[in-house]
């Protein structure tokens, strides 16, 4: 796959089919089938791949996914890809492992609607999955066997084949001119780094980037996990690998593009006028003028995995 440059029509069905053995299945290649399986949620009609679809980057289009019933979900549908070395996953925070993270959905009343007993139970009882875990465990299938299979496969969606991963590991023709002036802003004047750092840009914290106000913007985020107020309306944040391509963006959705986020960045006043508990660092505007907005969206364009990108 490394290299392979293929198009969003195709890109869903090359990681569906690439490398399963259906007889005698890895961890990785068991939590793959799984991940595009209906039979983990309440009416057999979504599976993960419904949100985390995977010519998106695993991500979604909607601002909020639907899960069974058409039953829309709290929070924008982040990318599932690139957290094999992430320490907290949602944007809560409230998983601190991909094993935790992985069961999440199939839970939650908004998303796939099932109890884990109850996804356990129809494993053990369909003699596909009743064969193939016992293959690999030697017992029946356990809460514990389900996660560690879905959080292997996810941990295979790591993607380093960008013109970025290029550019810093020698060619300096890998990025265009604007995308290189890009990195010159998203590392000094924009700022960006401040909270977007490390390989996957994000350094596992959390940040109240001013998109809570109490009255139209409510939802608390790390807040109504860890109930101290110096977290009211944290969120943490996301990394930017193949953020290009999972549009909208936020917690919410509530930008549709990477030129929309970049505005709000560049004056965060013009778009929510009164924040609660917002980080000092947006307090003032970064005036990048027409041409900067275009080169920090270039730049975040060259985070675009290969296989994501159009011929």
């Amino acid at each position: 796959m490394k290299g392979l440059v293929v198009t969003a029509v195709t890109a869903g069905l090359l990681w569906l089919n690439f490398g399963f053995t259906q007889e005698n299945p890895t961890k990785e290649e068991l939590g793959k089938k799984l991940f595009f399986d209906t039979i983990l949620s309440e009416d057999r009609t979504i599976s993960c791949a419904s949100c985390h679809k995977p010519e998106l980057a695993f991500a979604d289009t909607l601002s909020f996914s639907l899960g069974v019933h058409g039953i829309p979900t709290e929070r924008n549908t982040p990318s599932a890809m690139n957290l094999a070395g992430r320490l907290q996953l949602f944007w809560d925070g409230r998983a601190s492992s991909l094993e935790m993270q992985a069961l999440g959905p199939i839970a939650s009343p908004t998303e796939m609607n099932l109890p884990i007993a109850e996804a356990v139970s129809r494993l053990r009882g369909d003699a596909y999955y009743s064969k193939a875990f016992r293959k690999l465990y030697r017992s029946d299938v356990t809460e514990k066997q389900l996660a560690e299979v879905l959080a292997a496969y996810e941990r295979t969606l790591e993607t380093s084949q960008t013109p970025y991963d290029r550019y810093i590991n020698g060619d300096d023709s890998a990025m265009t001119p604007a995308a290189v002036r890009g990195r010159n802003l998203f590392i000094g004047k924009a700022n960006c780094a401040n909270c977007h750092s490390g390989e996957d840009f994000t350094a596992d914290r959390y940040k109240n980037i001013g998109l809570y106000d109490g009255k139209t913007l409510t939802d608390p985020g790390r807040f109504g996990i860890v109930r101290d107020s110096s977290y009211l309306g944290h969120f943490k944040v996301p990394g930017l690998r193949n953020v290009a391509v999972t549009p909208p963006y936020m917690h919410n959705g509530m930008f549709k593009t990477l030129r929309d986020v970049i505005q709000y960045y560049n004056h965060p006043d013009r778009f929510v006028k009164n924040p609660v508990n917002r980080d000092l660092s947006l307090d003032a505007p970064l005036n990048l003028s027409d041409a900067e907005v275009a080169d920090l969206e270039a730049f975040l364009h060259a985070l675009t995995d290969d296989r994501f990108r159009k011929q």
